[in-house]
């Protein structure tokens, strides 16, 4: 039996592919558990510098699975595993590594939230996306009613989640969805190499301004105490000396993350 979520590591990137292609990898147990892993282990390899979230096959993430859904029995059991999933996308906001969501196909319900959970988001220029929750008499889940506003404004954000309806990918990028678009045949080449930009960049400095870019309750006076703090801080490292050296001596910088 195959693994629901597959895990592998090249050239400081690592890449997280969800693998149920038969139910267009839509969320079970078995799923949402191999997340949990996956994210796991991409924070504590320091080989890893940045992480591509994918699916295989023709979706990215279709959702929850209802057949597994309509199957768990009690609150308990319903809760928990909304909980799981919900963490899965908090996981991916506070791990201090780059999460880049590689959109190759179908992306609907939980899984557009997954995918707005992650720092930045390619997709297939095929790709279809939707909130499809009211559909099915159910509430966004995964964080939904928490990122989708944030990326698109709240009237917008009402408008796809009360009709469920789909966009295409050129409406998403054109909502804030997205950062970009590509045909098939290319889609892949320019993931990997923004993750490898990714990958090649300080540490620190990305860690650090992606934490403070996901606290939206920072007030602008916390804003400013936290950068009078964390750039004199940064000033001392390694990598800041190396960046000004390299930018100097006209190279590319190597940072170490110290």
């Amino acid at each position: 039996m195959e693994e629901a979520v597959l895990y592998a590591v090249e050239n400081n990137i690592a890449t997280i592919t969800m693998n149920r292609p038969k139910s267009l990898n839509s969320m079970n147990d078995a799923l949402i558990n191999g997340l949990h892993a996956a994210i796991t282990k991409a924070a504590a390899d320091a080989e890893v510098r940045a992480i591509v979230l994918t699916g295989n096959g023709k979706a990215f993430c279709a959702g929850g699975d209802l057949s597994y859904l309509n199957g768990l029995e009690g609150v308990a059991a319903k809760k928990d595993f909304i909980a799981k999933v919900g963490d899965v996308a908090k996981r991916l906001t506070t791990i201090p590594k780059p999460v880049i969501a590689y959109i190759n196909g179908v992306t609907a319900g939980a899984g557009v939230n997954l995918m707005l959970a992650c720092d930045l988001v390619y997709a297939s220029a095929q790709a279809r996306f939707g909130e499809s929750f009211a559909k099915v008499g159910l509430i966004p889940d995964c964080g939904g009613l928490y990122f989708l506003p944030k990326a698109i404004g709240v009237l917008k954000a009402k408008e796809l989640m009360f009709t469920g309806d789909l966009i295409d990918a050129a409406t998403a990028k054109e909502l804030g969805m997205l950062n970009d678009i590509y045909e098939d045949e290319e889609l892949k080449d320019k993931v990997y190499a923004m993750a490898a930009r990714l990958a090649a960049s300080a540490p620190l400095s990305i860690s650090l301004t992606k934490k403070y870019l996901n606290d939206h309750d920072l007030t602008l006076d916390e804003v400013l105490a936290i950068e009078e703090t964390t750039q004199a801080l940064l000033m001392g490292t390694d990598d800041c000396k190396e960046g000004i050296a390299a930018f100097y001596e006209k190279r590319a910088p190597q940072f170490t993350g110290k």
